[in-house]
């Protein structure tokens, strides 16, 4: 019986079950026709029902081992099998198996399929966001996590990073790009946006793509600028050498004839020594812009915040002792990644524009603070209660040659927004309730 096929088995028993009950029954109808014989009859009777437990529970049992079957694969368990042992049922205990191998294999496939998925999208570049039908959010990789905030879970609180850009993403359509302008650490950020729209049996879901082109529009921006800078300081000094040269020649000559009796001569020395000087001038404003055109050479390493800050309050009050400067880091122990010298110049520059604008202020109040933001990233704040700049020249502060001081070159503010861009970073200029600037440098 060891090596007879299960589907064999199965009929022999169920046929020698029906066989046992049938000699059962007609053992009992025989012993009841028979007086006197209760001994027998009982005995039968007692076979018949035994046989037609046995009958039905040889059933059950398969019928049991189905609805198991049955019951794992609506559960989704492939790990199941279908024994035909217990009932007997071979032939089907080998389709149903076949069938769960299949399954289990193609849920395998399917899983793995969706592992390899999943960590594609996770470390796809472009920050994803899933947007269904009833205004849920999710953050799909570690890129959207790393830009927006990770509190996100309705369209709403994309105005968390300004309502621009919330206002943006509700009215782009899938298919369609649009530009966009949304807040990251306090910072305007530019970024490129995408739709596409999913079809899903729970209902349609938009895919939204963010793009931040700022460091692309800055760096742009920034070689436009220097190559400007490059021809303008070219022809103005191919131009003004000679000049230069000449008048100061001239002045010299003009000195040597000058006896002092004659006022024409008097006058034209006077007139050509203010040509060499305003000559000498103009090159000098022109070797000055010409650092413009030479990107900062970084030499990054791990920069002690507190230091630094301790170096450049030294610094300020040697040069206003009467102006108090008030500095904060959070955490302390705070470090960052970056050129030391050149941080120093940025913020150097930075704190003696703000020392300027508290210029005659009432209780003046300039502050140093540095901050850690989320993804590793530190906020460098310089901020002042001065008057202020007008929200018309925020960003336009920052343009080679553009300054509001009479005696400004415009190359201050130029030179460490260059800083920034080398870092990686960005400067960027807000006003202060109720009154002053603040400059925030994001590295």
């Amino acid at each position: 019986m060891s090596d007879m096929p299960l589907g064999t088995r199965f009929e022999v028993g169920l046929v020698a079950r029906i066989a046992v009950l049938l000699g059962a029954g007609a053992a009992l109808a025989w012993a009841v026709t028979r007086p006197g014989l209760y001994a027998t009859t009982l005995l039968a009777g007692i076979l018949t029902g035994a046989a037609l437990a046995e009958l039905w529970l040889f059933i059950r049992r398969t019928n049991f081992a189905v609805a198991r079957f049955v019951e794992a694969l609506t559960h989704d368990d492939f790990t199941q099998g279908f024994s035909g042992t217990g009932g007997g049922f071979g032939a089907l205990a080998d389709s149903l198996n076949g069938a769960i191998a299949r399954l289990r294999n193609e849920r395998a496939a399917i899983q793995d399929d969706n592992r390899y998925l999943a960590a594609l999208v996770d470390d796809v570049p472009s920050p994803l966001v899933s947007i269904d039908a009833e205004g849920r959010v999710a953050l799909l990789n570690k890129a959207a996590r790393r830009l927006l905030v990770a509190t996100i879970a309705r369209t709403d609180d994309l105005a968390l990073h300004g309502e621009a850009f919330r206002g943006d993403v509700m009215s782009l359509k899938p298919g369609e790009r649009q530009a966009t302008q949304l807040i990251v650490g306090g910072v305007p950020t530019a970024a490129l946006l995408s739709m596409a729209e999913v079809r899903q049996a729970r209902g349609p879901m938009r895919i939204l793509a963010i793009q931040p082109i700022q460091a692309e529009l800055d760096r742009a921006e920034l070689a436009a600028q220097t190559d400007l800078v490059r021809v303008l300081t070219h022809e103005i000094m191919n131009s003004m050498t000679p000049v230069t040269s000449l008048s100061a020649t001239a002045a010299q000559l003009i000195a040597a004839a000058d006896t002092g009796h004659d006022p024409a001569i008097a006058d034209a020395r006077a007139a050509i020594e203010t040509v060499a000087r305003r000559a000498e001038g103009v090159m000098h404003f022109v070797r000055t812009y010409r650092q413009l055109t030479r990107p900062p050479e970084l030499h990054r390493r791990m920069v002690d915040v507190a230091a630094l800050f301790a170096e450049l309050k030294r610094l300020f009050e040697s040069d206003w002792p009467n102006l108090p400067l008030a500095v904060a880091i959070a955490p302390p122990g705070l470090a960052i990644d970056a050129d030391p010298d050149l941080l120093a110049q940025l913020l150097i520059n930075l704190l003696r524009n703000a020392a300027a604008a508290v210029d005659g202020v009432e209780s003046p109040v300039v502050r140093l603070e540095a901050t850690a933001q989320k993804a590793g990233r530190v906020a460098i704040d310089v901020s002042d209660n001065g008057v202020g700049v007008p929200e018309a020249q925020r960003q336009d502060i920052f343009l080679p040659f553009f300054t509001t001081k009479a005696d400004g070159t415009g190359v201050g503010l130029s030179l460490a927004r260059q800083i920034a861009l080398a870092h990686g970073g960005a400067l960027t200029c807000e006003a202060v309730v109720p009154a002053g600037t603040r400059f925030r440098l994001l590295l």
